[in-house]
């Protein structure tokens, strides 16, 4: 894992929001304020500034620089969640090379830090329901002594399950938890960003290392 590593998983990210952008804001205004995707969006292309920056950075450091530009552009709730995530990622990475363990360790410490600054959890038609389990489910594959692979090819599924679960939850954070009952019978628009996201992450570490740069 180096700079190169995360901007190319930032690129990845990117192109996978990017191709469901109009499904994301139509599931926003249903039951938000329809500005989720663009100001992800608004974020990632802000990242892609800072390649060069990121690229020839240290991982840590490479992660609190995309923390950091995240805050300053991402507008809504999104900026300091996002912040938190790859803040709360940077102050976990190690000195040595992560293992797989090592790796679902810096994600579950970002998951943790999102809900320190949100006060949510799962079952909040939020985010959360997609990074939780995904981060808890790391934890058990890596403590089973999964191979990298395995988990690469799980998470996603487990992502997949806790956007699917927001459908028939009833909002309790966020523009969503206004319409009450109403707001149940529709999938959350950050879940549905945040499992792209890492669906696409997830395929791109699991292309064989000579399709890597």
């Amino acid at each position: 894992m180096n700079g190169k590593t995360v901007m190319a998983c930032i690129d990845a990210a990117c192109a996978a929001l990017r191709e469901n952008m109009d499904e994301i804001a139509l599931l926003d205004q249903q039951i938000g304020d329809g500005d989720h995707i663009f100001n992800l969006l608004r974020g990632m292309e802000a990242l892609r500034s800072l390649r060069a920056e990121i690229e020839a950075a240290a991982p840590g450091a490479a992660l609190e620089l995309a923390a950091a530009k995240v805050l300053s552009t991402v507008g809504g709730s999104s900026g300091p969640l996002f912040y938190s995530l790859l803040s709360g990622m940077a102050k976990a990475v190690p000195a040595q090379a992560a293992d797989v363990a090592g790796f679902v360790r810096i994600y579950a410490a970002g998951v943790d830090a999102v809900g320190l600054r949100g006060k949510t959890g799962v079952g909040s038609k939020t985010m959360m329901d997609v990074l939780i389990p995904v981060a808890r489910r790391g934890e058990e594959l890596a403590a089973a002594g999964a191979s990298a692979r395995a988990v690469l090819e799980e998470l996603p599924r487990v992502a997949e399950q806790g956007m699917l679960a927001t459908r028939d939850m009833v909002a309790t954070k966020g523009r969503a938890s206004f319409l009450g009952e109403r707001s149940r019978g529709h999938l959350d628009p950050g879940a549905r960003s945040s499992q792209l996201m890492i669906k696409a992450v997830c395929e791109w570490l699991a292309r064989p290392a000579d399709g890597k740069e």
